[in-house]
């Protein structure tokens, strides 16, 4: 057991111990007990000691959901290695920039990748082992060994590396954010564990205690979905808090979020908890319901958890007419910052709440969009670090103390602006600017920097309007997020051309996403007669931004 903080392999061997029958994950028609899981990530982790690595060196996962993800995260930290998610949108030069940047050494990746792979091999000749997981899609290739021999590596024992286990071990979790190019955010295992346990109403103490740990799990914990990908933050937040409890994790089969399929998966696998990205999938979700009321059981869902994308009041509503006992959470969180702040949604708040102004009170804000309680270790303050004051109009920055990463991997000007320390007390700024109502309750604002939040994925504005500057026809671009009923934000271009020249609207999305993730592409570009730089170069956003959705809409006069 480590001596410096929780680890996460040395919980989920515990719990293999307590409840080797049980159920760890599920996909389709594959289970895997938690014996197996255990057993099939020492392989894993065998195998990639065999490789020559070495402490916290970096193992990227390039993978759908699968059980293959968190077997693989679980066999890093049982090797004493760092993991990378990988974001399966990216481009090659993405891959490569993340890959570099993550001084990544060994890969484990969906067979549909090899393609891709194989563009960027010679450009990150730091990456010796690569594991290739079967799905389907073509052979395994010479250059690649295949994930399943790779399981079957371990000896009689379980695996240790020479440089053991500890809380100090870490998880990379890369993200867009407010940080401009993705950047690491670094997690101590035991921080990340500490900030994912504090949910629970049964929490294990500070300092590591296995037996502890063991002795919760009384029987097989709750069946988790991650509707959300692993990739992300809240679907393997929210999938790693499951499995410290004894829980499991079943995984969809389709690779496109599939509401029917979703709606499917919860009644056959009778799933208890769920995490989603707002109304980028409750939407469709309530919709599929709405059509089809009598087709689907949901009764043994009781939990859906969100975050990173706004889940609104009504849609919330729409879910409790399907299923009255469910529990929704809109948390406010991000990859470096989780449990900030929270809007918990029941049939009880939702009646408190109409009930008139002094209803909703015990119900977390009373299941109102965009507005939060926060957590205790939260406070909102200005940018000179005084707290904003209850209905005082003012706005501040959400600000988080306690379980928090250690900063963004080789980057220390970003660390030193978002991890500050005010009143002697280390925080997590990550950027979300909010105002605090007279009751205390936090309404939250977005962002303070231009990223555009669209289904949960972070876009930068910058990076699109680089490429879409390259474009022959192109003197300038902007990048604003328009509203948008299901993706919270629609990510939309304004393109000056060159004099005589004529903007192609689906010409020039095709060649964003040649570049960049098709996620970052525009869904839609307006032709403007100037994008109205001032004498510094800066642009203003906020009139672009109305501009751009006047313009969509055909309300208002076209920004050119």
């Amino acid at each position: 057991m480590s001596d410096t903080g929780w680890n996460f392999a040395d919980v989920f061997e515990t719990l293999a111990d307590k409840i080797p029958d049980a159920l760890a994950q599920r996909q389709g028609d594959r289970s895997l007990t938690w014996a197996e899981f255990d057993r099939r990530a020492d392989g894993v982790a065998a195998h990639l000691l065999g490789t020559g690595v070495t402490e916290q060196d970096k193992l990227a996962q390039y993978l759908y959901n699968a059980p293959e993800y968190l077997e693989s995260t679980f066999a890093a930290f049982k090797a004493g290695l760092a993991t990378v998610n990988t974001n399966y949108r990216y481009t090659a030069d993405e891959l490569v920039y993340l890959w570099d940047n993550g001084d990544v050494v060994a890969v484990v990746f969906h067979g549909t990748f090899v393609e891709q792979i194989e563009q960027v091999r010679d450009r990150v000749p730091r990456i010796h082992t690569w594991l290739w997981v079967d799905d389907g899609s073509g052979p395994c290739p010479d250059w690649a060994t295949p994930y399943e021999d790779a399981t079957a590596s371990a000896g009689p024992e379980r695996t240790i590396a020479p440089w053991g286990r500890s809380g100090d071990h870490l998880m990379l979790l890369y993200t867009g954010g407010t940080t401009g190019m993705p950047k690491g955010v670094m997690w101590r295992q035991d921080d990340l564990f500490g900030a994912l346990d504090s949910a629970n109403r049964n929490r294990l103490p500070p300092e590591p205690d296995l037996d502890a740990a063991g002795e919760r799990v009384v029987k097989p914990g709750p069946r988790n979905l991650p509707a959300a990908p692993l990739m992300h933050g809240t679907g393997l937040f929210n999938a790693l808090s499951n499995l410290i409890v004894g829980g499991s994790v079943i995984t969809m089969e389709g690779r496109r979020f599939d509401p029917v399929e979703l709606l499917d998966t919860i009644g056959i696998q009778q799933v208890n908890s769920m995490s989603i990205v707002g109304d980028a999938f409750a939407k469709p979700i309530l919709r599929a319901l709405d059509a089809e009321p009598d087709r689907w059981d949901i009764s043994s869902l009781r939990v859906i958890v969100s975050s990173g994308v706004m889940w609104s009041a009504e849609t919330k509503a729409g879910l409790l007419r399907h299923n009255p006992r469910l529990i929704m959470v809109d948390a406010l969180g991000s990859s470096e910052a989780i449990g900030m702040a929270t809007n918990t949604t029941t049939a009880e708040s939702v009646a408190a709440s109409d009930a008139g102004p002094s209803g909703g009170a015990g119900g977390g804000a009373g299941g109102h969009t965009a507005k939060f309680v926060l957590g205790p270790n939260t406070r909102v303050v200005t940018e000179d670090g005084r707290d904003v004051e209850p209905g005082s109009g003012e706005l501040g920055r959400v600000a988080l103390r306690g379980y928090t990463p250690i900063g963004y991997y080789k980057d220390e000007e970003k660390s030193a602006a978002t991890f500050q320390v005010i009143d002697g007390v280390r925080y997590s700024i990550p950027g979300d600017w909010a105002e605090v109502e007279a009751d205390g309750t936090v309404k939250l604002l977005g962002r303070g920097s231009q990223c555009i939040n669209t289904g949960g994925e972070k876009v930068y504005p910058e990076e699109v309007e680089e490429v879409l500057k390259l474009h022959p026809t192109v003197a300038d671009a902007a990048v604003v997020g328009v509203p948008d009923e299901r993706f919270g934000q629609a990510v939309t271009a304004l393109v000056e051309p060159h004099p005589d020249a004529t903007v192609d609207e689906a010409d020039l999305i095709a060649h964003v996403r040649t570049k960049l993730a098709a996620y970052k592409a525009p869904k839609r570009v307006v032709p403007v007669g100037s994008i109205g730089r001032a004498a510094n170069g800066k642009l203003d956003y906020k009139h672009l931004s109305a501009a751009a959705a006047a313009a969509i809409t055909g309300a208002g006069t076209s920004p050119a």
